[in-house]
């Protein structure tokens, strides 16, 4: 395998850890609004991520750093052609680290109300526009001779890639659910397991028709596989959760988002972007990746520091595992 190659694969496998965990985070926000009944119980959802939810933008930060070093033509243009929704994704991401710290540092309910209010929106809107941005690196955009994208804003909200939104987005929300009936206790876990037995069923249907509609505009036959398994996962998430079997019920849902992801990623290969202008000028794995001295120089960097980042935030993960409930929200002191 070529070094552009292996960091390809690597490049994806940041990406599905990235949506993976920040997936359910992303889910868990919504859901506050959905899923919790009182100011309590949307502080024991928001404690369900309280530890982890800014290790997991970790994975964000080094799948971008990981393109701009091993693929700087496909970074410059995408992040070029894109600006102004992941301008907003960065934004929204901001305000939802913002909204987490602040919201318990005064006991108003007007306060606390706005906080959450945010918190709920910059959960849903990068949910969508991931989804959004990723179909439209699947199904290509315009591009010319010099690798630079000629489109507007317009190109991007296309069918299919509005479809990817709202397959992120009901994803995202399934799998956050799962993950509140793993990690919460009394009415809400009830409650969670009901909503993840709802969104699955939504998500199954737009994600079939999505990841159909993919295998049809530039599938193969391994992205194929992975579809099937993506599906399979999905039934089985759902089949799991209705026997109240939330530990495996969550397994196969992360297992439903990491098949989805890799087979967009085996669809997409070899191109990184593809150009809807002429395929001539599309970005390839080739043709958009950095020297192979530079490549080599961050295989043995990656080899060396990835199995302790991902030590650590297993470790994180392990001392943070119980269940939390509304008996373990101390009351607010009254002056």
């Amino acid at each position: 395998m070529e070094l552009h190659d292996l960091w390809f694969v690597l490049i994806a496998v940041l990406w599905t850890g990235y949506f993976f965990l920040e997936g359910f985070d992303f889910g868990i926000g919504i859901l506050t609004r959905a899923l919790a009944r009182d100011e309590k119980e949307r502080r024991v959802l928001i404690n369900t991520i309280g530890p982890v939810w800014d290790g997991n933008e970790v994975w964000l930060l080094t799948a971008g750093g990981a393109t701009f070093a091993a693929f700087p033509e496909w970074y410059a243009t995408l992040f070029s052609g894109f600006y102004l929704p992941l301008l907003l994704i960065l934004v929204c991401l901001i305000v939802r680290g913002v909204a987490f710290e602040y919201r318990a540092k005064r006991d108003g309910e007007r306060w606390k109300r706005n906080w959450e209010t945010a918190i709920f929106w910059t959960s849903l809107l990068p949910a969508f526009l991931w989804g959004v941005a990723f179909a439209n690196i699947v199904r290509g955009v315009p591009i010319d001779a010099d690798k630079e994208f000629t489109g507007g804003v317009l190109d991007l909200l296309n069918p299919y890639a509005l479809l990817g939104g709202v397959v992120t987005l009901t994803l995202f929300t399934f799998h956050g659910a799962l993950f509140a009936a793993l990690k919460t206790l009394g009415d809400i876990r009830e409650r969670a397991r009901r909503a993840a037995g709802v969104l699955g069923l939504v998500t199954a249907a737009v994600a079939v028709l999505f990841l159909g509609w993919t295998q049809v505009l530039t599938g193969s036959g391994t992205s194929a596989v992975a579809v099937a398994v993506a599906v399979a996962a999905l039934l089985g998430a759902l089949a799991a959760n209705r026997a109240g079997r939330e530990g495996w019920a969550f397994a196969l849902s992360g297992a439903t988002v990491a098949a989805a992801v890799a087979s967009l990623f085996l669809a997409l290969f070899p191109d990184v972007m593809p150009s809807t202008t002429d395929p001539a000028w599309s970005l390839t794995v080739t043709n958009a990746s950095s020297s192979a001295y530079t490549l080599e120089l961050m295989s043995w960097v990656a080899l060396v520091f990835t199995p302790l980042v991902v030590g650590y935030q297993a470790w994180t993960y392990w001392v943070f595992r119980k269940r939390i409930g509304t008996q373990h929200i101390p009351e607010p002191v009254r002056h």
